[in-house]
């Protein structure tokens, strides 16, 4: 994929960014993989490493893209490895301008090991509270507990209702996994259960073709969609999340690799933002996508025709859509807002 130009990416390095769609499995560095790997009598090079977490440019489909997760799961299988995972990652997001972060994962799937929901939750919490105790406690970050759609309904109600019971840094609360073969509804009773308990609301749908998974998930009430750019294509979905106040947390490399746009340029964020719907942009999953926040905004923009103040209010759309507390990211959004305006202001339009 055509890299941006490294003068503009190091300026949007420089301007602090929210990412709200970050996987932690999905930014396993590849050398840490390969420690990993030892330390459970694992023989794994470098290069078998990178072959193996990061996707090519394009795959089959959404299911195909999902087998590069294979690894990396099955290395963070213990309180140790997560723990350093998760820490590693908020050292990667502040190191590329991250303010304020997101990271989500789903703690079922790192049970193998012997651990519990609530052990895998407190490893990743940990790992979080290291690096930001290491950096001055920035950048702030909230945790998202992600439930599949593979798993039983009832212990994804279960997983809703741990973790709520766990508290800050867990502030919202997901569904993911293959979309063609995993509907959404069963699912409905875990996200009335996380959203009585108070924690923030969003699905992944939309990473096969068509707006009927988005709709499904639309059922939950939540107030963002992990990916959602096939709704461009369905004029009534387009206003049903303009009058619902529905973000799409849109990962356009991603997109491509999963095969629902056929390259940057075709993607809709910037028809999206224009026609009124809330967008933000994040790379949700910096390894296995092979980018970082700046490289995404920098190569979204030049492709799809993003004017400076639209990528600026995109960026800064990241903060009003955080699920953490207001109070906490109010600062936050002031900064950015002035960082990114400023920006704005004296940047000509866009080019490669």
């Amino acid at each position: 994929m055509e890299s941006a130009p490294t003068a503009l990416v190091e300026t949007l390095r420089r301007l602090p960014k929210a990412e709200l769609h970050q996987h932690l499995d999905g930014a396993l560095r590849p050398q840490t993989a390969v420690e990993l790997a030892a330390g459970v009598g694992m023989s794994l090079s470098l290069d078998e490493a990178r072959q193996r977490l990061v996707a090519p440019v394009r795959c089959r489909d959404q299911a195909d893209l999902l087998s590069y997760f294979d690894l990396p799961v099955s290395l963070l299988q213990s309180t140790a490895a997560l723990r350093r995972a998760a820490a590693e990652l908020v050292e990667d997001m502040a190191a590329d301008g991250t303010t304020y972060g997101e990271i989500r994962w789903a703690p079922r799937l790192h049970m193998d090991g012997g651990l519990g929901v609530s052990d895998v939750i407190e490893a990743v919490s940990s790992g979080v509270a290291d690096a930001r105790e290491a950096r001055g406690s920035s950048p702030l970050i909230g945790l998202i507990v992600t439930a599949m759609r593979s798993h039983p309904p009832g212990a994804n109600v279960e997983l809703a209702l741990r973790a709520a019971a766990f508290g800050p840094p867990v502030v919202g609360f997901d569904l993911a996994g293959p979309e063609a073969e995993y509907p959404a509804p069963p699912h409905a009773a875990a996200f009335r259960a996380a959203g009585a308990a108070g924690l923030g609301l969003t699905a992944h749908a939309g990473e096969t073709p068509g707006s009927a998974h988005i709709w499904d998930v639309l059922e939950f009430g939540i107030s963002r969609v992990a990916h959602g750019a096939p709704a461009i294509d369905d004029p009534d979905l387009v206003e049903a999340l303009r009058q619902r106040g529905v973000t799409l947390d849109l990962c356009p490399t991603s997109n491509v690799q999963a095969s629902i746009v056929p390259d940057l340029a075709s993607h809709p964020v910037a028809r999206l933002h224009r026609a009124g719907v809330s967008v933000t942009l994040s790379t949700d999953d910096r390894t296995v996508s092979n980018t970082t926040l700046s490289d995404e905004l920098a190569r979204v923009a030049l492709a799809t025709g993003l004017t400076p103040d639209e990528l600026a209010e995109i960026a800064i759309n990241g903060f009003r859509r955080g699920f953490s507390a207001p109070l906490e990211l109010a600062s936050r959004r002031a900064d950015a807002a002035r960082a990114w305006h400023a920006w704005a202001r004296t940047t000509a339009p866009l080019s490669g």
